[in-house]
């Protein structure tokens, strides 16, 4: 038995051995040279990174000064241009806007300028009437109360009332007083609640 523990002793695992006899120093070995030329002036970290950069698969992992500026100004223009883009689209909507509101103004401006050729042409028409009721006017004046009284009865009211508006306060009595009583009162009517 005594055989078969030192046998198993001389046969120490490989992996263990490896990691004692190889690794371990080699670690130790390692920082002692950085601590050593870090406190000599050598700038070990920044040799190690440039050339770690020319390395194949070491440069991906590694990145140097210059990479990381590059990247940073990278950063801040695509920050710079989503910023322009959010700008840009709050422009646009607010021309769209715009857009919006000078079409619904033109529509007003074209309603009212619709109404106001209809109001000229009402105001217009309304002119030619009173033209018209005007150069009416005098005659029924001057004629004979009886008949200007049959006249005016078979008249349109709104028509027989503006007449009788027109006409002087004593020739107006005179063709009233010469109307049947039921007319009379109709049309006297009429004058009052025109009047008001």
């Amino acid at each position: 038995m005594v055989e078969n523990t030192n046998n198993q002793k001389k046969k120490m695992n490989p992996f263990l051995w490896f990691l004692f006899a190889i690794v371990i120093p080699v670690i130790i070995l390692i920082a002692l040279a950085v601590i050593v030329l870090g406190v000599a002036g050598f700038n070990v970290i920044d040799w190690a990174k440039e050339k770690g950069n020319d390395i194949p698969v070491v440069s991906e992992m590694v990145t140097t000064d210059e990479e990381s500026s590059v990247e940073q100004e990278e950063q801040q223009v695509q920050a710079a241009m989503d910023d322009k883009n959010q700008e840009i689209e709050v422009l646009n909507q607010t021309i769209r806007d715009l857009e919006a509101n000078v079409d619904q103004l033109e529509q007003e401006n074209v309603k009212l300028e619709n109404k106001q050729e209809t109001t000229t042409e009402e105001a217009a028409e309304e002119d030619t009437a009173e033209q018209g009721i005007e150069i009416v006017v005098g005659p029924y004046e001057e004629m004979k109360s009886d008949r200007a009284a049959q006249i005016i009865q078979n008249l349109d009211s709104d028509m027989a009332v503006r007449i009788l508006k027109e006409i002087s306060t004593e020739a107006r009595g005179e063709i009233l007083e010469a109307m049947e009583p039921e007319s009379a009162a109709e049309f006297t009517q009429l004058l009052i609640s025109d009047g008001e």
